[in-house]
């Protein structure tokens, strides 16, 4: 069945695709995305580590060390709707593989700026690197396109799964790769962003080459008529979709809230950590499980949110990442406590972005997803930067412990949300 003629919004039109081969399509995208993952996994922490260092060197104070990564995550805001717009009029493929050359050119301006010792271009470059990041995103979305409804969850969480190598990877090369340029113009603190653009480009190819058909394209072809009705390219047109569906607005609440929180207690732990005697290794062991508990256990929450339901799985999201405020807030010097707490941290963000993409896609019309999916990552970083921001205002005015609360009040909307909605559901059912 071929995509239906139509105007601009609707996109080019998909191959023709038999239902009998749709099972080997599902595998053969799904494959695609974890190896872009992996790759795209590696890209992002390899450098992001060293980006405040790298800020220090070239601004020359301390105090200009956070805006490297500010700048990453306003870029990742920044490139959300015109991507998802590209997504939605042209399919998945052409988005993701420009995202990701955005990062290259912004890895490229990155060294540049290196060398050339300008902070103003450092800003730049790191902005433009942040549009790998969406593109790491937005392959949760991708993966969900072809999968059957029953089995979404289980398609996106497999798919941040494999961010998990990258995750682990990546930090572990960035010594070798700032050793790999010695004896150049290029400062030790930029290697890694050479890799990192080298590394973006790879992962553009193997997405412009085997991300074929298109998934997007294809699903709406699979859809007929209504997977073209309701598309749109603007930000009004995914706002206009997620207000039609109060499902939709659960889930885009639960990923924003969900990662607002967990990045809001996340960036400051080490601090408190190291205000109670920590070492930088047991630091990075904290933080070792933190990412654990984000990346490793998705597929069991995308396989909760297919069995139990999403918003049983948002609930569960809420629960966990209140008990990890309450254990990272009141854990003082044991480090232990505090490591539990930074587990469950991410263990209820996987579960919220799992079950809260799932929820998404499943909640607005075909044509509208891609609209829709790009103000859910809009929304999830812009949240998120101004609570990393917060958070070191909270931290030094009222302490670890208030974060961690004020963290906590924000996932009240969240349940209260899931609650009632789940309550109307099962009304409507009777």
């Amino acid at each position: 069945m071929s995509a239906a003629p139509g105007s601009g919004t609707a996109g080019p039109a998909a191959a023709a695709v038999d239902p009998a081969e749709l099972p080997r399509l599902r595998r053969r995208t799904s494959w695609v995305l974890i190896a872009s993952q992996v790759l795209g996994g590696v890209g992002v922490p390899i450098s992001i580590a060293l980006a405040p260092v790298l800020a220090t060197e070239v601004g020359g104070s301390e105090a200009l060390s956070g805006f490297a990564s500010t700048a990453s995550v306003i870029g990742t805001a920044a490139v959300s709707l015109p991507l998802a717009a590209l997504m939605t009029a042209r399919g998945r493929r052409p988005g993701l593989v420009l995202a990701y050359a955005i990062g290259a050119a912004g890895s490229a301006l990155v060294v540049l700026a290196a060398v050339v010792r300008s902070f103003p271009l450092l800003m730049l470059g790191m902005a433009a690197f942040g549009a790998a990041s969406f593109a790491n995103f937005q392959a949760r979305f991708a993966a969900a396109d072809l999968a059957a409804p029953d089995h979404r969850a289980r398609a996106i969480s497999v798919v941040v799964w494999a961010s998990t190598l990258g995750a682990v990877l990546g930090p572990n090369l960035s010594a070798p790769a700032s050793r790999s340029f010695a004896g150049t113009s290029i400062p030790a603190t930029a290697g890694p962003f050479v890799w990192a653009g080298a590394v973006f480009v790879l992962t553009g190819l193997l997405l412009a080459v085997l991300l074929r058909p298109d998934p997007l394209l294809t699903a709406r072809a699979l859809a007929g008529p209504d997977g073209h009705g309701h598309a749109g390219h603007s930000l009004r047109a995914g706002i206009a979709a997620v207000r039609a569906s109060a499902r939709a607005r659960v889930a885009l609440v639960a990923v924003a809230v969900s990662h607002t929180a967990m990045v809001s207690i996340m960036v400051m732990t080490p601090v408190d950590l190291g205000h109670h005697g920590a070492g930088l290794h047991l630091i990075g062991l904290v933080i070792s499980g933190h990412i654990a508990g984000m990346f490793a256990f998705s597929p069991v929450m995308g396989w909760l949110a297919d069995r139990l339901g999403r918003l049983s799985v948002i609930g569960l999201a809420a629960g966990l990442l209140a008990l990890a405020a309450l254990l990272a807030g009141t854990a003082g010097p044991s480090h232990g406590q505090s490591a539990l707490g930074l587990f469950l941290l991410g263990l209820g963000w996987s579960a919220g972005l799992v079950s809260g993409s799932a929820l998404l896609t499943d909640s607005v019309p075909a044509g509208a997803r891609a609209a829709v999916q790009g103000l859910s990552d809009l929304t999830m970083n812009t949240c998120a930067a101004v609570g990393g921001a917060a958070s070191g205002l909270v931290m030094s005015e009222a302490g670890y412990g208030w974060l961690n609360a004020i963290a906590a009040a924000l996932l009240l909307p969240m349940a209260a949300l899931a609650l009632l909605t789940a309550r109307r559901q099962a009304a409507a059912r009777k």
